[in-house]
């Protein structure tokens, strides 16, 4: 069957370690995908204003399923976004507060918050992945419509964490881990997969002719989704046991050599 979209993560997959990627050699590819009528979608857990300034030479001729499914844009215009209802966010910061070493950045649709007490190395490290960030004296002030968290935190204290606020907000928030120290707290359903099902039904193509490729926990609905769900060679063992088929490092082009085997109809293309 035809490929009719290709989606993609992108701290892990379609990035290196250095937050960079073959930009001649994509280029050329997109010129190709287009000509084939293929959509390219960034799918991400990171925020559409850091998102574009990868892709300023195409930013609105992509599309983007950002914030891990909370916000979406098709083609450079606002398709969708989630919403915690005011108790709902209310409930949320209430609980992250309760642990004072506990420090988070809260995402909504206009900037990322973060707080004024936070150390300074944890803001340069949220303020690559939120280029809009601002910081706040009390979380409960925040007027904007609100949809994610993200917490940052050493991997050996995620598991507990996880199954923590995975029983104290069991039905407001769903907690989901994207490497690198990270943790999402999502809105349920509202995951990547979600975001990607609402471009789809526009566009009318069908997930068996998607392609998706990740590397990690973030990344495991829309792997489920697409008919060609591939694991990059650094991915997750979990996220290696959800894909068909397996591709490079994010170090050697993996996604980019996913791309080209749609283009050049290899296998399994």
């Amino acid at each position: 069957m035809t490929v009719k979209a290709i989606i993609t993560d992108m701290d892990g997959t379609f990035l290196n370690d250095a937050k960079t990627y073959d930009r001649s050699r994509f280029l050329a590819q997109f010129d190709q995908l287009q000509q084939r009528g293929i959509e390219f979608v960034v799918a991400s857990g990171n925020q559409y204003y850091q998102l574009i300034t990868f892709f300023p030479e195409i930013r609105d001729r992509i599309s983007y399923v950002a914030e891990n499914g909370a916000l979406v844009y098709e083609h450079g215009q606002q398709l969708f976004h989630g919403e915690l209802t005011r108790h709902e966010y209310q409930t949320v910061i209430g609980e992250l507060l309760k642990d004072s070493q506990l420090h988070f950045v809260a995402c909504g649709l206009e900037s990322a918050y973060i707080s004024e007490n936070a150390p300074e190395e944890l803001v340069a490290l949220m303020s690559k992945h939120y280029y809009r960030l601002k910081r706040v004296a009390n979380y409960h002030d925040i007027d904007d419509k609100m949809f994610k968290f993200s917490l940052n935190l050493p991997d050996s204290l995620i598991p507990a964490l996880v199954e923590k606020l995975h029983l104290s907000l069991d039905g407001i928030m769903k907690p989901v881990t994207s490497g690198f120290g990270f943790v999402d707290l999502i809105i349920p359903g509202l995951h990547k997969a979600n975001g990607i099902s609402r471009l789809l039904k526009r566009w009318h193509i069908s997930p068996q002719e998607c392609v998706a490729i990740g590397d990690s926990g973030n990344d495991a609905e829309m792997l489920k989704l697409a008919k060609y769900a591939f694991a990059m060679d650094n991915a997750a063992d979990s996220i290696k046991a959800i894909a068909d088929y397996h591709t490079d490092d994010n170090n050697h082009d993996g996604a980019l050599n996913v791309i080209q085997a749609v283009l050049d109809g290899t296998t399994p293309f």
